[in-house]
């Protein structure tokens, strides 16, 4: 009961915030993520059914009519290399949570300093980078989209 009474404020929460701020605009990109916060971590997951981090991450971009390779780790050898002061919305953001110096796990940046990433523990959520986690993780970030795609997907409506 405890567990649904938290899990229910932190989805109105999220809900809320998601409607104010230029990180959660109305855009295709947000709308996607939207539709599938809260969905379970599957390994291999590439559905709504369930999602892996790179599943995830090719879901959304298959969403906007892009096709991003099935793994975190090839997903880097995609794109433009981006700053991560230069960051935009629609950019993959990469990190290494395993501990064995390479790309493990990817996000979707949203904006404000925040991305939406499959978390192996909570499902599709949301995330700030500079979180004590995934700010000593952080490996790089990509642009994928070109900026014809990102000015239709990615800016407000």
């Amino acid at each position: 009961m405890r567990k649904t009474i938290t899990a229910a404020a932190t989805s109105l929460a999220i809900l809320f915030t998601m409607g104010t701020g230029s990180a959660f605009a109305d855009t295709t990109l947000n709308s996607v993520v939207k539709s599938v916060y809260g969905t379970p971590y599957k390994y291999g997951g590439v559905t709504t059914n369930g999602f892996d981090c790179s599943g995830f991450t090719r879901y959304v971009f298959k969403k906007m009519g892009v096709d991003l390779a099935r793994v975190s780790a090839a997903q880097y050898k995609q794109g433009t290399t981006v700053a991560k002061s230069q960051l935009k919305a629609g950019d993959l953001v990469f990190f290494n949570t395993m501990g064995k110096g390479k790309v493990s796990h990817v996000g979707v940046y949203l904006g404000d300093g925040k991305f939406a990433h499959a978390s192996s523990s909570k499902g599709i959520r949301t995330d700030k980078l500079s979180s004590s986690y995934y700010k000593t993780r952080y490996v790089g970030a990509k642009r994928i989209l070109s900026q014809s795609s990102f000015t239709a997907f990615a800016t407000e409506s």
